[in-house]
């Protein structure tokens, strides 16, 4: 990991931009899936790269302040010995949060714009006009409390199990902790990222149909009501919609993610 706030943030945006534009595709086609509409009526296996817009702007800027806090947290909390995976899921938990704030606005006009809520022809520009016109500002934080409740779990399964497998990989091949080239902490992303994404896939199409939702913020079910409701018209099998397009994104995106940040971290300190 890097030891500064400059090689978190600078490595960071390099992890975020890399993964997002990489795996775009197979993110519009998981959010297509978890629509109500249906996969067909949000577009089906056409315009795979709708949306990319919001994501090229917003990628760098959400891995770099979820980086920036998550080292910075790591380094700074004090645990007994055989605790260290609970500053890990704190670090991780409190970087997601800050992540979110800038992450959450570009999610909703890429759902939005994945799914043809405002048309098919609406762009990522177009889908922000509309929802800042329908909304305000408000608009642009719709699912942002689901999200959190998405991602607070999936990071306190995915950074601990991630340093884990460093330490158990290091120890197997005999080096130092903390020594492991890219594509070494790369496998052990992979993992960790595919564990996280399954687990949690309930929680995903919770946050997905909330950002999808035009209705008005007072007209729609708390998380909770709307996590029963989504069980009983649509069964369990719903819940779990796009489990395998999200694990295997996120598989791969996690080896490319934290592979890259790893690279990019050693190459800024001269590793």
């Amino acid at each position: 990991m890097a030891t500064n706030f400059t090689e978190s943030l600078l490595s960071g945006a390099m992890a975020g931009t890399t993964v997002d534009l990489l795996f775009f595709p197979i993110d519009t086609l998981k959010t297509r899936l978890q629509s109500a509409q249906g996969f067909v009526k949000a577009g089906g296996f056409k315009g795979v790269y709708k949306g990319v817009g919001s994501v090229a702007l917003g990628s760098a800027p959400g891995a770099a302040a979820f980086f920036t806090t998550y080292d910075t947290l790591k380094r700074n909390i004090k645990m007994p010995k055989g605790w260290e995976p609970m500053s890990h899921l704190i670090a991780a938990s409190c970087g997601e949060v800050v992540a979110c704030l800038v992450r959450v606005p570009t999610e909703v006009i890429k759902s939005r714009t994945q799914t043809s809520s405002y048309g098919p022809l609406a762009s990522s520009l177009a889908s922000a006009r509309m929802t800042f016109q329908t909304h305000g500002i408000r608009g642009f934080y719709r699912g942002f409390g689901p999200t959190i409740m998405r991602e607070i779990p999936f990071t306190s399964i995915q950074f601990p199990l991630y340093e884990f497998l460093k330490v158990r990989m290091a120890d197997v091949r005999g080096k130092n902790r903390g020594s492991l080239l890219a594509h070494e902490a790369a496998v052990c992303g992979s993992i960790a990222g595919g564990v996280a994404a399954a687990l949690t896939t309930p929680l995903d199409v919770l946050k997905t149909r909330v950002m999808l939702d035009l209705r008005e913020g007072s007209k729609i079910p708390s998380p909770l009501s709307l996590l029963a409701n989504i069980y009983r018209a649509e069964g369990s099998k719903a819940l779990f919609a796009g489990v395998v397009p999200r694990t295997l994104w996120i598989s791969a995106g996690g080896a490319v993610f934290l592979g890259a940040y790893e690279w990019t971290a050693r190459t800024l300190q001269g590793i």
